[in-house]
């Protein structure tokens, strides 16, 4: 019985131990390569999807303070008037109002607006 006892519990232990994944999940923030152009459908739209136009928030038919993340012309617009870019980079007032994302989710952001807010 002591060795069954013994067996069974060094199985669980290899179990539980080996336990891992290495999926990348949608909230892991994404590696840019610099010398490619960071682009809203390669690199933010999932940024976005995943942060801001979530259910209750920025999506909808009546999207919190009135802002839509819907389309890409949406996210450019609040990109380049400075609301999206400051509050996501804001630490005393951060979107999401969980809390600031991963500073290098946030450079893809910035990386973004510096090539120009390229769609494709």
């Amino acid at each position: 019985m002591k060795k069954l006892n013994l067996t069974l519990l060094l199985a669980l232990s290899i179990s539980i131990m080996s336990c891992s994944s290495s999926e990348v999940s949608s909230e892991d923030p994404v590696v840019i390569d610099p010398t490619t152009k960071v682009t809203y459908e390669k690199d933010v739209k999932n940024i976005i999807n995943n942060s801001c136009a979530v259910s209750g928030c920025h999506t909808g038919a009546s999207p919190a303070a009135g802002i839509a993340f819907n389309t890409y012309n949406q996210v450019r617009s609040q990109a380049e008037n400075g609301n999206l870019i400051g509050r996501v980079n804001s630490s005393s007032n951060p979107m999401p109002p969980t809390g600031i994302l991963p500073s290098p989710t946030r450079s893809i952001i910035d990386q973004w607006k510096a090539d120009g807010f390229l769609e494709n």
